[in-house]
């Protein structure tokens, strides 16, 4: 009996949900390939249902989910496009969650509460995923939770080229509070600006309420530029503007990764004290959430980049001069 010759060949398979397809598109046109078709219902109780239009078997498949609200659907329905894929025989899934659900539940900082990133990697897990893919995770140690790779991609490098042709002799860089001066010290360094902290105090039993306390560092006369992973309801960021302009900074720039903008945070950012919002699409904008100030960078070229590398068994860290 003759032995059977078989040659594998790999095959890219990108797949997105109803999320941000938009962003999924961009996603497969960068990689000069298109999504697979993929049949997404909600019934009339809420439950989801996904089935793929032609075989997986064998493929490494990406799929792509951006989780704005409602969240709690989108991730939902993730885990089931997960689950239907691993039941089609697909050979590495890869969960491509450019916004991480949850990720700001990182830690207990009070007794009886949950610790809802580990929860959802968990989810990921469970459901059949062999790898996860997100930009700009709020922290780094979210990606010890997945037992499993994880391609923490950093937004920076995107952000950083906008900003490094409109530099002036006159930036500085400021930190919105003491848990992003890392992030900014490196934005520092690379656009050789000094560096600026906002000490802020925030109510732990009352949600997005700040109240700025005192500025670390020299604004006065200065182009200052806010640097920050996301803007949810914007009552940090305006708060920080607000007090950056009154201790006389000259113009006032935010830039962040993750566009949440829950209300009312279109309204707050289009406030006197902002002078110009720059984020990325890692989450859908619709239109009536955007306005003059607001630039929106393409996320999909560093995600496209970063699935190519682990589509070739290549590097994801190098995208990032070894900082990943």
């Amino acid at each position: 009996m003759s032995a059977i010759k078989v040659e594998s060949r790999k095959r890219l398979v990108i797949v997105t949900g109803r999320a941000h397809p938009e962003l999924a598109e961009q996603i497969a046109a960068e990689l000069e390939t298109e999504l697979v078709e993929t049949e997404l219902r909600t019934f009339a109780n809420g439950e989801i249902y996904a089935r793929y239009g032609e075989s997986l078997r064998g493929s490494d498949v990406f799929i792509v989910q951006s989780h704005s609200a409602p969240i709690n659907e989108w991730l939902m329905e993730q885990l089931i496009m997960i689950d239907a894929a691993k039941r089609a025989s697909a050979k590495r899934i890869t969960a491509v969650a450019p916004f991480y659900p949850y990720a700001r539940q990182d830690k207990k900082g009070r007794g009886r509460e949950p610790i809802s990133a580990r929860l959802v990697a968990d989810l990921f897990t469970a459901a059949g995923a062999d790898r996860i893919m997100s930009v700009d995770l709020h922290a780094a140690q979210i990606q010890g939770y997945f037992d499993g790779p994880v391609d923490h991609l950093f937004a920076m490098p995107v952000l950083l080229e906008y900003f490094s042709s409109r530099k002036g002799p006159d930036l500085t860089i400021v930190s919105p509070d003491m848990g992003r001066v890392r992030v900014a010290d490196v934005w520092s360094d690379r656009l050789s600006a000094p560096l600026a902290i906002i000490h802020k105090r925030r109510d732990p039993k009352v949600a997005n309420q700040v109240s700025v306390h005192e500025i670390v560092g020299e604004v006065e006369g200065r182009d200052c530029l806010i640097v920050d992973d996301m803007i949810d309801t914007g009552g940090t960021i305006v708060k920080a503007a607000e007090a950056l302009k009154k201790n006389g900074a000259k113009s006032v720039v935010v830039a962040a990764t993750h566009a949440v903008f829950s209300s009312p945070a279109v309204e707050r950012l289009q406030s006197e004290f902002i002078d110009e919002v720059v984020v990325t699409d890692t989450l859908p904008i619709p239109p009536e959430h955007r306005w003059d100030r607001l630039t929106v960078l393409p996320i999909a070229p560093l995600i496209a980049r970063a699935i190519h590398e682990v589509f070739d068994d290549g590097s994801v860290t190098s995208m990032f001069d070894g900082a990943a």
